[in-house]
C-alpha cells in the first residue's frame, strides 16, 4: 500500500498576511515534494469539514461559535499571536476534518500510513480558546473522533513541534485511553510542559514531557525518542500513533534556538515508523503544525514522508551555521526515567 496525504486549496485562504503561519508554508511543502519526485507517488486523501459534534469532544460551543464568528465578519486577531480571516474558520473546518480523514484511511486500511499538510495548525488550541497560530486542535479532534468511530481504546500522540503542545496536553491530561508524549525548548511559548507536569486523575502518567534546553539538536533528540518515548509507548501499547509534526526545531527556525537538521526529522520519523510497525501494525498518521523556515519545513516534511514510503531522502540544509556542542541532557533524562519509571 501507498503512503497517504491531506492537502486542500482552502488551506491556503487562511490568509494571515505576513505573519510566519502564513501560506508559503503549504506552496513551499507542496513545490519540494513536487521536485523531489515524491507527489505523484502519495496516495490522495481527500478532506471534508470536521462536524460540530467532532469538534464539541474537544472544544467548547462557545469556542466554535466564536471562531466562526469572529472569520464571518471579517477577521482579525484572537489573541496577540492568532490571525483570524474571512475563510479562516472554514480551513479550520477542513483542517480537523482533514486529521480526521488521514486517520480514517490508515485505520481502513485504505494506505500504510499518512500525513495530514493542514493549516492553521492546532496543538496549542484548548478547549475554549484559540492561541499559537492555532484555531482548533486537529489531533485532539481526530483522537477523539476515531475513538468514537472505530472503537480504540489507547491511542498516542507524540509532539515534537519545538513548543509545547498544552491545547493537546489539556485535552487529554485526566484520560487514560490518550497518551500524550512532547518534546520541546523549555523554557519557551507557551511556558508549559515541564516534566512534572504528568496527567490528573485517571490519566497520571499518561502525559510525558521533555522539556529541552535551548541548542540540543539531532543526538539530544534522538536520545528522547529512543531513551524515554520507546519504552514509554512499548508499556502502553497503543493502537494508533497521531504526531504533532512541527518542524521549527530545524537549526534555521527563525522562532526557536534547536539544532535539529532534516536529517534529525528523517530520524525521529524513522523510530516512529519502527515503533507503529512493532506495536501497532504500522498505524501511524503525522499532522502538520509548526515550522517557519520556509526550506527546511519542506524538506523536513520530504524527509518524513520519504521515510514513511520507504525511501532516501537528502539533507540540502546540512548542520548549517548555528552549528555547536548540544547541551548535556544526561540528567533531565534520568529525572524524567525515574518520574515515569522507566528503570
Amino acid at each position: 500500500m501507498s503512503t497517504g496525504y491531506v492537502y486542500h486549496p482552502i488551506y491556503l485562504q487562511h490568509e494571515t498576511g505576513e505573519h510566519p503561519e502564513r501560506p508559503d508554508r503549504l506552496t513551499s511543502i507542496h513545490d519540494a515534494l513536487r521536485g523531489e519526485g515524491l507527489l505523484d507517488l502519495l496516495q490522495p486523501i481527500e478532506p471534508r469539514e470536521a462536524t460540530l459534534e467532532e469538534l464539541l469532544a474537544v472544544h467548547t460551543e462557545q469556542h466554535v461559535r466564536y471562531v466562526e464568528q469572529v472569520a464571518r465578519s471579517g477577521g482579525g486577531y484572537m489573541d496577540p499571536d492568532t490571525v483570524v480571516s474571512t475563510r479562516s474558520y472554514d480551513a479550520a473546518l477542513m483542517a480537523a476534518g482533514g486529521a480526521i480523514r488521514a486517520v480514517e484511511a490508515v485505520l481502513d486500511g485504505k494506505v500504510s500510513n499518512a500525513m495530514a499538510l493542514v493549516r492553521p495548525p492546532g496543538h496549542h488550541a484548548t478547549t475554549n480558546r484559540a492561541m499559537g497560530f492555532c484555531l482548533f486542535n486537529n489531533v485532539a479532534v481526530a483522537a477523539r473522533a476515531v475513538q468514537k468511530t472505530f472503537g480504540l481504546g489507547r491511542i498516542l500522540i507524540a509532539d515534537f513541534d519545538v513548543h509545547h503542545g498544552n491545547g493537546t496536553q489539556d485535552a487529554f491530561q485526566a484520560d487514560d485511553s490518550v497518551l500524550y508524549y512532547s518534546t520541546h525548548e523549555y523554557p519557551h511559548y507557551p511556558g508549559t510542559g515541564f516534566y512534572d507536569e504528568t496527567g490528573t486523575g485517571k490519566g497520571e502518567g499518561y502525559t510525558v514531557n521533555v522539556p529541552l534546553p535551548a541548542g540540543v539538536g539531532d543526538h539530544g533528540y534522538r536520545r528522547a525518542f529512543e531513551e524515554i518515548l520507546v519504552p514509554v509507548a512499548r508499556r502502553f501499547g497503543p493502537e494508533l500513533i497521531i504526531v504533532s509534526a512541527g518542524y521549527d526545531a530545524h537549526w534555521a527556525d527563525p522562532l526557536a534556538m534547536m539544532q535539529l537538521t532534516v536529517t534529525g526529522f528523517g530520524t525521529l520519523a524513522g523510530v516512529l515508523k519502527s515503533l507503529a510497525a512493532e506495536l501497532c501494525g504500522g498505524k501511524i498518521v503525522a499532522c502538520l503544525e509548526g515550522g517557519y523556515h520556509l526550506r527546511a519545513l519542506a524538506y523536513s516534511v520530504v524527509a518524513t514522508l520519504s521515510v514513511f514510503m520507504g525511501h532516501d531522502f537528502d539533507d540540502p540544509l546540512g548542520s548549517g551555521h548555528r552549528s555547536r556542542a548540544e547541551p548535556d541532557i544526561d540528567a533531565l533524562l534520568t529525572t524524567i526515567r525515574r518520574i515515569h519509571k522507566l528503570g
